[in-house]
C-alpha cells in the first residue's frame, strides 16, 4: 500500500518537479554562476572575475537608480493594493444578491495579460493625444491634453503605471482577502454584538481586522515581491521606437538593457544584478515576516 500510495505520488508530483528543476532551479543556479564570470554574448564563460560584477554593479548610479525607482513604486503600490483589495473584500463579501458575479468581474483582469492591459493604457487611456479617454476627460473641462508618460515634472506617469497595475492584481487581492472573511467565525460578531460593540469601525478594528492578520501579511509579501518583478507595464507603457527613457526604470527593465541590450549581452553583469536583486527581495521578505511574526501562532 504505502509503495503504490509512493507511485502515486511521484506520478503526479514527478512531471511538476521536473518541469520546476529545468526552468527554474537550473536558470536561477545558472545565472549565479556566470556571474562571476565575464560572460559577454556567451552562457560558457572561461574568464573567472570573482565579485568583479557584483561592485560594478552595486557601484552603477543607473542600477542603484532603477533600486529608488521600485522603492517609489512600492511605496505607491503596495499601501493602495492592499486598502483597495481588502475594501472591496469587505463590500462584496456584504452583498446579498449577484455575489458570485461582483466576484467574477472583479477577479477577470487578473486574468488579462499584463502586457496587453499596458497597450491599452498607453494607447486607449493615457495616450498623450487629445484623442485619449484621460484627455478627452479633460477636454470637457477646458484643460489641454497632458503627455502622460512623458511629463516628468511633476512625474504624472505613476499615475499611468499604478493605475494599471492596480487594475490587474485588485481582484486577486480581494479574492484572498474573501476567503479569510468567510472563514471568521459568525459567533464572534454574536458574542461581539451581546457585548456592546458597535457595528462598523468597532466591529472591523476589533474582531475583523485582528482575523485577518494572516491573510494580510501574505498579501502584503506577494504585493512587495511582484512590486519587485515590474517588467512588462513598464517595459510597454513607458518604451518607445526611441527606447526606454532614464526616468522610471525598474530593476528587471534596467538588467534586460544590461543583459540583452543593443550595446552587447553582459551576462555576467546582467546575472550579478538579478542575484543582488533576489538576495534584496529575500531579506526584505525575511524582515517583513518577522516584523509581522508570519506564521507564528498569535
Amino acid at each position: 500500500m504505502k509503495r503504490r500510495d509512493a507511485r502515486a505520488f511521484w506520478l503526479f508530483v514527478g512531471p511538476f518537479l521536473l518541469g520546476l528543476a529545468v526552468f527554474a532551479y537550473l536558470p536561477i543556479g545558472w545565472s549565479a554562476y556566470l556571474s562571476f564570470f565575464d560572460a559577454r554574448n556567451t552562457v560558457t564563460p572561461t574568464e573567472f572575475v570573482g565579485v568583479d560584477n557584483y561592485v560594478s554593479m552595486l557601484s552603477n548610479d543607473a542600477f542603484l537608480s532603477s533600486l529608488g525607482t521600485f522603492s517609489v513604486f512600492a511605496a505607491l503600490i503596495v499601501p493602495v493594493t492592499f486598502v483597495l483589495s481588502l475594501a472591496l473584500a469587505l463590500a462584496v463579501n456584504q452583498l446579498k444578491v449577484a455575489r458570485a458575479f461582483f466576484r467574477s468581474v472583479f477577479f477577470l483582469p487578473f486574468a488579462c495579460s499584463y502586457v496587453v492591459a499596458s497597450l491599452i493604457w498607453k494607447t486607449s487611456l493615457f495616450s498623450g493625444v487629445r484623442y485619449g479617454l484621460a484627455n478627452s476627460v479633460l477636454g470637457v473641462f477646458g484643460i489641454d491634453p497632458v503627455a502622460w508618460t512623458g511629463t516628468v515634472d511633476p512625474p504624472l506617469y505613476w499615475i499611468v503605471l499604478v493605475s494599471a497595475r492596480l487594475w490587474l492584481q485588485l481582484g486577486f487581492y480581494m479574492i484572498l482577502f474573501i476567503a479569510a472573511l468567510q472563514r471568521i467565525p459568525t459567533q464572534l460578531y454574536e458574542a461581539a454584538a451581546l457585548d456592546g460593540a458597535r457595528p462598523g469601525w468597532q466591529v472591523f478594528r476589533y474582531i475583523t481586522l485582528p482575523q485577518l492578520a494572516a491573510t494580510s501579511v501574505a498579501v502584503l509579501l506577494l504585493n512587495l515581491i511582484n512590486a519587485y518583478q515590474a517588467f512588462d507595464e513598464f517595459y510597454n507603457i513607458m518604451g518607445d521606437s526611441r527606447g526606454y527613457p532614464p526616468f522610471a526604470r525598474p530593476p528587471l527593465v534596467y538588467l534586460y538593457y544590461t543583459s540583452l541590450g543593443s550595446g552587447g549581452q553582459d551576462l555576467g553583469r546582467g546575472s550579478a544584478g538579478a542575484v543582488i536583486l533576489a538576495l534584496l527581495i529575500a531579506l526584505v521578505t525575511l524582515f517583513q515576516g518577522k516584523v509581522f511574526r508570519f506564521g507564528r501562532a498569535s
